[in-house]
């Protein structure tokens, strides 16, 4: 890569599963990366495929503490914000702490970006703040009707950046991600980590705990396609706009466990889960050219190559699950 076309780099959040991901494209594309991470959700280990790579910093730091990470966006390019709090229950238990990550967070992060002077700003979003959409696959014009905390906490952040970019003309973008998959998928949660759940369950040799009958969908996007479409709106020039990141289809949780193989238990269905999550994506091929490039098939397939990641990930059980969900029934089952 000539001189003229390497990118400084922060990403937010880099220790964490998509973030990681990212940070690894980046590097292989030449560019210098600084990650800041808190490690509340990141993990050390996920780093190990780029710990001794030229061109790397990692800062062990809150973005919320504006005071703290300014200094780091000095002479920065192209900056990816993906730090956030994620997962529904701990958001309705905890509404404080992911406002402080993921709305005061973004904000700090804007604002140091803003003041450095930064080319390219690409936020993570949520496809979360759909809630339970009227139309799929569901456009970017849909009506933002988050469900819990998490939900609205990342469209908050999302409106933040379109406000910075309106009035400040910072050139922002936000890409709403649709049920990311791939190795270092989380470990955690007791739905959002469907992968993480059902791998986990898998190597213990427990049956798939599958969410009501299983025929709902979800369009799961494979991790290396979702850091596709981020490198990709960096290098564009377009901004201000909002635009999903998809897969180009819909897959039910039966057809995962089929390909997953093994025996499965039926757990009650969630208040407040879409019967369908599923992608329009024409807005961002037509602005970016971007496409998916791997198949559902192939994604779990190579999620089965690495399933010794998940080897110490909590297995749960219906009972666990149960209580750990509670809080979910009990304010969203109305």
């Amino acid at each position: 890569m000539s001189l003229d076309n390497k990118r400084h780099c922060i990403v937010t959040g880099g220790a964490g599963f998509i973030g990681s991901h990212l940070v690894e494209r980046l590097l292989d594309d030449g560019h210098i990366v600084t990650i800041i991470d808190n490690f509340a959700n990141g993990r050390p280990d996920n780093l190990l495929p780029v710990k001794d790579r030229a061109g790397l910093t990692v800062k062990a730091l809150d973005v919320a503490d504006h005071d703290a990470i300014r200094p780091l966006f000095e002479g920065v390019d192209w900056v990816f914000h993906l730090a956030a709090l994620a997962d529904i229950v701990p958001s309705i238990q905890r509404p404080f702490d992911y406002h402080h990550a993921n709305v005061d967070g973004t904000m700090s992060v804007l604002e140091a970006a803003r003041a450095a002077g930064v080319k390219r700003f690409v936020y993570a979003a949520s496809s979360s703040c759909y809630g339970l959409p009227e139309v799929t696959p569901t456009p970017e014009s849909a009506p933002a009707q988050p469900m819990y905390p998490y939900a609205l906490t990342k469209w908050v952040g999302e409106q933040y950046v379109m406000h910075w970019a309106q009035t400040y003309q910072l050139p922002a973008v936000s890409l709403r991600l649709f049920n990311v998959f791939g190795p270092r998928h989380r470990t955690t949660g007791a739905y959002g980590a469907v992968f993480g759940v059902f791998l986990a369950q898998k190597l213990a040799g427990r049956p798939y705990t599958v969410v009501g009958d299983g025929s709902q969908t979800r369009d799961f996007t494979f991790v290396t396609d979702v850091v596709d479409a981020f490198v990709t709106a960096a290098a564009s020039d377009v901004a201000g706009e909002i635009m999903n990141v998809g897969s180009g289809g819909t897959y039910s949780v039966t057809r995962l466990v089929d390909l997953l193989g093994g025996p499965r238990i039926h757990i009650p269905k969630r208040p407040g889960e879409p019967d369908c999550t599923f992608a329009d994506t024409a807005k961002i091929r037509r602005l970016l050219g971007w496409t998916p490039k791997v198949r559902f098939e192939d994604g779990v397939a190579t999620m089965l190559d690495n399933i010794e990641y998940w080897r110490d990930a909590p297995v749960w059980t219906p009972d666990g699950i149960a209580a750990a969900t509670a809080d979910w029934f009990k304010h969203l089952g109305r």
